[in-house]
């Protein structure tokens, strides 16, 4: 190979890397997959409350975690959607957003964004163990809400793993070997360790 054609290559790497699509997390991008996504205020309310549904601040040894809620870990949701999923995709994803809130209503129960924390997770759990019907529109619908859950979940659970708070506060990082390295040091499984870093 010459050296020509490796450089032309080369060139032609970096301008596709350059063209990649790169999730950001400022306050316009935010809002830009609200616009984006078509995401109604009602439906940013009620995705804030399924992520506090998925991660809620929770009380251990006293000392009080804060929830995906407190950290806006919706709005990761949503960005990550808008930059990560293919259209089809995302379409998916907002008919299943579109049809979560009224879905318990078709067994007569409240609406998902009017339940308790108890009701909303015995919900969660009714939905992802639930058998698909045998009718075509209730089985596309309940998929289309299976979709949405599955997809909210798996980015709630990034960005809270990945948020300030927890790479600062709750599992601080630490470049390897670390500040005290000590070759000798036997292993405590109560210690928190981060496992990111």
């Amino acid at each position: 190979m010459n050296r020509r054609s490796l450089l032309k290559n080369l060139m032609l790497a970096a301008g596709g890397l350059a063209l990649l699509p790169v999730a950001e997390f400022t306050r316009a991008r935010v809002l830009a997959a609200y616009d984006e996504l078509q995401v109604t205020p009602s439906q940013q309310r009620l995705l804030k409350k399924l992520v506090d549904t998925l991660i809620p601040a929770t009380d251990v040894d006293g000392e009080t975690l804060k929830g995906a809620a407190e950290l806006d870990v919706q709005d990761f949701v949503l960005v990550m959607v808008n930059d990560c999923l293919n259209h089809t995709n995302q379409k998916m994803f907002i008919a299943g957003l579109q049809l979560f809130d009224d879905f318990p209503s078709s067994s007569g129960k409240p609406r998902f964004s009017e339940m308790d924390r108890a009701d909303s997770e015995r919900l969660l759990a009714d939905i992802w163990g639930r058998e698909n019907p045998q009718n075509p529109d209730q089985s596309q619908a309940l998929d289309a809400v299976r979709y949405f859950l599955n997809t909210s979940k798996w980015y709630a659970m990034q960005g809270y793993l990945h948020s300030e708070y927890v790479m600062t506060e709750l599992m601080p990082y630490q470049l390897v070997p670390g500040p005290v390295f000590d070759g000798d040091k036997k292993i405590d499984p109560e210690a928190k360790v981060n496992l990111h870093g």
